[in-house]
């Protein structure tokens, strides 16, 4: 008989999460989740406590995206839950494993109107791979490790589990949990064949590689295939970072005329979404590599679609896709990314007034170390992040992904500082997505959690009013205050920081930001009339 254990309903269920690599917590406290802090605290589990409970979600999927392993929110019941709907929703989009645990109203006194009753599951249910209410004590564990095991099962997603009062509250005894084997999807081997034969007879192919090949620990796999293939990479999402700068396969500014003179586009792990032209590259045949028969793009007609672990396929496209002499291709978009980089350099360096966002990445780009964390949440001010900064390591590259939520930040940032404590962890913010979640900057400062935050302040939503200037010759609802400081928010609440609104302060300022040791702002004074050139359309 294998080892037993016994407790409250917090014991089985923190025992559960234990047993999948979870090494903390991130919660909002709640009566009803009381008995999950007992466990953490008498066992030693770190406890992160925030300000809003959509802030626990995101730090949640921060550690399941950058650790590749389960995430945990502990929420309490009714609002608890519905607060942190966001960050399931993006959590679905994104393919992170998080798992919200909450609270639940009593079972045996449902209908009679007790705190926060409400039936959660029919909520989270469209948002979610499994939800399900854990019956009885003893059966707390066993429901986890099945939302653990679906949650992390390709393609990859959020689950939720509430145990009513009485069961969390209650004692029971059971064998231990042992996390259940994630299954592996073999790629049917002639669609592999079809794929391994389009991609050896091109003779101008592009790799557009996103966050599934760093979820799915096929980084190394990537490079393997690149270079067999001498094959240009481009990369979304947390696909950046794949390829590090500087290797002979990595290009980031040429995607313009690489997609337009392509003749084969293979898209590696990230949907044909509104952020890749709906999968519409003209002439050009595309291969869409996925980890799940779910993934598959049902909106457009594709040359081949392998599914299945992303490690194997790529490895075996690496196998029988070289040979092929692409130094032509290659050289072409080489020059056309280093034109691009000298009207980039151009951009960074300029010395306006008021400051161009490009100028901020500028200075940014001097500062930051090879493997920061960098986190994106806003509109305009963060798409320039895309353009002018490229991460050098693998998963360091944190943003809202195609769900487009805002009020990642905080949550993001303290995830992350949790998986990297040495490392650099830079938030980059409009103003307008400072508004959702600044506050926990006093979560960050109060639990020792130094993170640098970089405002762009340009008093509008960019995002809104300039499209609809275009559209209308004038906008509502789309004006901040501005010139807020945002910096003595953060100061108010123990941290740091200052506001710049000269080109010539701003690399003094970030120096000062990333020496400090506790959450710095730096509120930097945008150009309002600078709007991001967009191409994609949203529909």
């Amino acid at each position: 008989m294998g080892e037993q254990i016994e407790g409250h309903g917090g014991a089985l269920a923190l025992a559960a999460l234990r047993a999948y690599g979870v090494e903390e917590i991130f919660t909002l406290s709640g009566g009803h989740v009381f008995p999950v802090y007992d466990a953490a605290h008498t066992t030693g589990v770190p406890i992160y406590d925030v300000r809003h409970e959509q802030t626990a979600v995101f730090a949640a999927e921060a550690v399941a995206k950058l650790q590749r392993r389960p995430g945990v929110a502990v929420l309490t019941a009714g609002p608890g839950v519905t607060n942190g709907i966001s960050g399931l929703a993006s959590a679905s989009f994104n393919g992170s494993p998080v798992l919200v645990l909450a609270g639940r109203a009593p079972q045996f006194r449902w209908g009679a109107g007790s705190l926060q009753e409400i039936d959660h599951l029919p909520i989270v249910a469209p948002v979610t791979k499994y939800a399900a209410t854990a019956p009885s004590v003893e059966e707390v564990p066993t429901t986890i490790v099945e939302a653990l095991r679906v949650a992390l099962t390709p393609h990859r997603g959020p689950a939720f589990v509430d145990a009513p009062l009485e069961v969390i509250f209650s004692t029971g005894a059971g064998p231990a949990p042992e996390a259940a084997p994630v299954p592996v999807i073999e790629p049917d081997p002639a669609e592999l064949a079809k794929a391994a034969a389009l991609l050896a007879g091109a003779e101008r192919p592009v790799i557009l590689a996103g966050s599934d090949v760093y979820t799915g620990d096929a980084v190394a796999a990537l490079r393997e295939l690149a270079e067999a293939a001498k094959v240009p990479v481009f990369t979304n999402g947390m696909g950046r970072g794949a390829l590090p700068p500087g290797h002979p396969q990595a290009f980031s500014k040429a995607r313009r005329p690489a997609f337009a003179g392509a003749d084969l586009v293979v898209v590696v792990g990230t949907p044909l979404d509104f952020r890749l032209g709906f999968g519409d590259f003209g002439a050009a045949q595309v291969i869409h590599i996925v980890d799940a028969p779910s993934q598959r793009a049902e909106h457009v007609s594709v040359a081949a679609a392998p599914v299945g672990d992303l490690r194997l396929i790529l490895t075996a496209l690496a196998d029988h896709s070289g040979g092929r002499d692409r130094n032509g291709w290659l050289a072409e978009l080489r020059a056309a990314e280093e034109t691009a980089e000298v009207k980039h350099a151009e951009e960074m360096a300029a010395d306006t007034d008021p400051i161009k966002p490009a100028r901020v990445y500028g200075e940014l780009r001097k500062v930051l170390d090879p493997d920061a964390v960098t986190i994106c949440d806003g509109g305009d001010f963060v798409s320039y992040a895309g353009r002018y900064l490229t991460p050098a390591t693998p998963g360091s590259w944190l943003d809202p992904g195609p769900y487009g939520c805002l009020g990642t930040g905080m949550g993001y940032a303290m995830g992350a500082r949790v998986t990297h404590p040495d490392r650099q962890i830079c938030v980059l913010l409009g103003d307008g997505a400072a508004g959702f979640s600044l506050l926990d900057a006093e979560s960050l400062v109060r639990q020792g959690l130094p993170v640098v935050m970089v405002v762009g302040n340009n008093g509008v939503w960019g995002l809104e009013k300039h499209p609809m200037q275009a559209l209308y010759g004038y906008d509502v609802a789309a004006d901040l205050q501005p010139g807020l400081r945002y910096d003595q928010v953060v100061a108010a609440l123990g941290g740091a920081g200052e506001t710049v609104s000269k080109p010539s302060e701003l690399g003094p300022a970030l120096r000062r930001a990333f020496d400090a040791g506790v959450p710095y702002l730096v509120n930097v004074l945008t150009d309002p009339a600078d709007a991001y050139p967009r191409s994609s359309n949203l529909a």
